[in-house]
């Protein structure tokens, strides 16, 4: 097998995480015959998805009659299946997520009773407002005491803005912080395009996180593309697409996990396992924490030249 070198002027690019989110909230067996929603289920999809590429699973879990809950019991029997299946060669990111049905401190004690190795969080959801940022200090001080992997998402650039400034003001600490950026929430019919990640690395700059993204339909795969080659990472699956990027039906989630990672092969980026994915996510960045960013070199990118019109 030939190794191919790397050019010793050239920075060598982090591990790209790769993470799955088999099933979300929202989505039935209608949608896919292959949605894993048991315990059962999710470990299979989990173990073939691993074998793809992935080293993190973003799970949700499904009450009896299969609508979203943050139910304890619920998630220790689908993280034990998973171990079972996999051991610790997945992340295991439970979802914090309230889809309307759960108040932040539901949420917050959902993860202090199960204790998980990661979980996500909106920042909108935890820290609605200016008088839910003490308790929320108090949550995201309590995770990394417990060595508990938080990742903050974000839906739009502002919310970015947003997050910069709880940083700066110590309601989120800690020196390596771990960011999801969700494309296209907002546009007609929640389809994402990989130039939506732009406004978000504008407003980002130079921050000093780990990011990530995830996108709303069949470009998915595009938009994982783009944030493999920027040297983010990314999250996908049936939580948000059931397409490949030729626009035929994905057979499973494994199957978009592998298009991810070929996709890193062609650019010649490693692709992370679990162990190298949790000692890079648990490394502080280097640099300085910057102030928001001025415009960026980034919009040059979507400006179109003079005398040129957008079609």
């Amino acid at each position: 097998m030939i190794v191919p070198r790397v050019a010793r002027d050239k920075p060598v690019w982090p591990p790209l995480v790769i993470a799955v989110a088999p099933n979300g909230a929202r989505r039935v067996r209608a949608d896919h015959q292959a949605l894993p929603i048991t315990p059962a289920e999710i470990a299979e999809s989990a173990a073939r998805c691993l074998e793809a590429g992935a080293c993190m699973i973003h799970m949700h879990v499904r009450d009896r009659d299969g609508g979203h809950t943050l139910d304890t019991d619920a998630y220790r029997a689908a993280t034990a299946a998973v171990r079972d299946a996999v051991g610790d060669d997945l992340i295991i990111q439970v979802t914090s997520e309230a889809v309307g049905l759960y108040l932040p401190e539901e949420q917050m004690a959902m993860v202090h009773e199960v204790r998980p190795e990661a979980v996500s969080m909106a920042i909108r959801e935890l820290v609605p407002d200016e008088a839910h940022e003490a308790p929320a200090a108090d949550f995201f001080a309590w995770l990394l005491r417990e060595n508990i992997m938080p990742q903050y998402i974000v839906y739009s650039a502002d919310e970015v803005a947003r997050f910069a400034d709880l940083r700066r003001r110590g309601v989120i600490p800690g020196d390596g912080v771990f960011v999801l950026y969700v494309l296209g929430r907002y546009k007609e019919g929640q389809v994402s395009e990989p130039i939506d990640l732009l406004p978000f690395l504008e407003v980002t700059g130079s921050m000093a996180c780990h990011w990530a993204m995830c996108a709303f339909g069949p470009r998915e795969g595009a938009c994982a593309m783009m944030v493999t080659a920027l040297g983010g990472h990314a999250r996908v699956g049936f939580e948000n697409n059931r397409y490949m990027n030729s626009g035929a039906l994905a057979p499973d989630n494994a199957a978009l996990v592998a298009q991810v990672a070929e996709g890193a092969r062609l650019v010649h980026r490693p692709v992370a396992d679990a162990d190298a994915a949790r000692q890079l996510l648990a490394t502080p960045i280097a640099g300085p924490w910057p102030h928001h960013a001025p415009t960026s070199a980034l919009s040059e990118l979507v400006r179109p030249a003079a005398g040129q019109g957008v079609s």
